[in-house]
């Protein structure tokens, strides 16, 4: 099921009647969000649902014999366990192939001929982002800053909670999962925030992410023939698919959250706006950048030894998490390269968060084009089928004396470049204002609610009805 979707216009509502209006205490809202989180997720493939059970099943009980135990080593085995079974499962699943693949391709490159068997492996949705929420909450036990749980419904349903499930944002146990231990009352400020984000959210998918789309994958599938305006385009609309498609999904998951009575992490904050790559990583998927800060590049020892290490460790960490594919590795290292020489001068600490004036300075303005500039090349290597096909791309971009635009081809994909055009336009009108005022997130009123009400009726690609994104990862 996908927040894009009849399915999910059906559910939702039926949900949240039955939370407020039908299970007046947590035990039973916990259960309905239990139940309800499962048939979501279940709605792909429910074989599914037995992985994420028996992942939720073991990390409680694993956690709950650590708070028990007073033996470092006894304790140290539990949370090894732990690790063991999430990333192995996590291994086998979305790289298995990968590793197989790979190790096939390295004896045919030096003229050895071998041959394996393909594992048709289904990627289980989401697997990426609820292995790392629930991993968290056994190292957050382990290191001591959490007790375990006793209530093992509040916990499973902490760990399936529907609305960030499938792409995040990756919730901490020290902030979530204490929300389904209390009491909740019904919130309408909280609950109207949450609708307002919802239509945000729709807004990014259905309107900038899915119509920018279509042209980004007439492009990509014929870049060879493709000349330098329409490459161009290709590019820069691809950094606002992905951006709107991925935030999008976080407006709408923290919105839903909203409604029930929950507030999750901020997951993006106006990150094209950034001056530099680590101002970028400060406002870019901040639910990752920060469980990697957290819980790799601090035990590997910060910024106290082995400096430069750590950082391009977690980068390349970063891109392999991102799919089994050798263009996210490659993605992930043009991002360490971008960001080792700030993080050797040491500005990569400095916030950077604009001011009023500087948002119409020549300065501000200079150094976010080039911030943008370096992070749309990078997401051609994200975008790419493999790397041969990106650094032809980039390739074509520079050297190039074709004549062919797909994109001016017809009057359909015409109108919808301008569409995506104006849509684009929109989305950074009302960011800036949003961005002026240090805000982390829209707060529309009602005009700005029914003027994006009105796009998406009128401008939205549903025809194109797709998938997230994120939702391979």
């Amino acid at each position: 099921m996908i927040f894009n979707s009849i399915e999910f216009a059906l559910f939702l509502p039926l949900v949240f009647l039955l939370y407020w209006f039908v299970f007046k205490n947590r035990i039973q809202q916990n259960i309905l969000l239990l139940i309800a989180s499962y048939v979501f997720y279940g709605w792909w493939d429910w074989r599914f649902l037995l992985l994420i059970f028996f992942s939720s099943f073991l990390d409680f009980m694993l956690s709950k014999k650590i708070g028990e135990s007073t033996r470092k080593s006894t304790r140290k085995l539990l949370l090894v366990s732990s690790l063991f079974f999430n990333l192995g499962v996590l291994f086998y699943f979305k790289y298995c192939n990968f590793f197989i693949d790979s190790f096939v391709n390295s004896f045919t490159f030096f003229g050895n001929e071998i041959t394996s068997n393909h594992i048709d492996i289904i990627l289980p949705v989401g697997i990426s982002f609820y292995t790392f929420q629930t991993l968290s909450y056994t190292i957050d036990v382990y290191r001591g800053r959490l007790s375990p749980t006793k209530d093992v419904i509040s916990f499973f349903a902490f760990v399936s909670f529907f609305p960030q499930l499938v792409a995040g944002p990756i919730e901490r146990a020290t902030n979530l999962l204490p929300q389904f231990l209390k009491e909740r009352n019904f919130q309408r400020k909280l609950a109207n925030s949450g609708v307002k984000l919802i239509i945000w959210g729709l807004f990014k998918k259905i309107v900038v992410a899915d119509n920018t789309g279509i042209l980004v994958d007439l492009v990509y599938d014929n870049f060879e023939t493709q000349n330098q305006v329409a490459l161009i385009l290709g590019a820069v609309l691809f950094s606002f698919q992905i951006y709107c498609d991925f935030s999008g999904y976080s407006d709408i998951a923290i919105g839903t959250a909203r409604l029930f009575g929950f507030n999750l992490m901020t997951n993006f904050s106006f990150p094209y706006f950034s001056r530099d790559i680590a101002e970028f990583w400060r406002r870019w998927h901040i639910s990752l950048s920060t469980w990697f800060r957290d819980y790799l590049y601090i035990p590997l020892g910060g910024s106290k030894e082995f400096k430069v290490r750590n950082v391009f460790i977690v980068f390349l960490v970063s891109g392999f998490w991102h799919g089994a594919n050798w263009t996210f590795i490659l993605w992930g290292l043009v991002h360490a390269l971008l960001f080792i020489p700030l993080f050797i001068t040491g500005n990569y600490l400095k916030n950077k968060y604009a001011k009023n004036k500087e948002l119409i300075g020549v300065r501000f303005f200079a150094s976010t084009i080039i911030t943008f500039t370096m992070v749309t090349l990078a997401w051609v290597f994200f975008r790419a089928e493999n790397i041969t096909q990106a650094f032809t791309y980039i390739e074509h971009l520079f050297v190039n004396n074709l004549s062919d635009n797909i994109l001016f081809s017809s009057n359909k994909y015409i109108l919808i470049l301008l569409i995506s055009i104006f849509s684009i336009l929109v989305l950074l009108f009302i960011e800036a204002s949003f961005y002026k005022k240090n805000k982390t997130e829209v707060a529309l009123n009602s005009k700005g609610l029914l003027f994006l009400i009105l796009m998406i009726t009128f401008l939205g690609a549903f025809k194109n009805h797709s998938e997230f994104i994120y939702f391979q990862f």
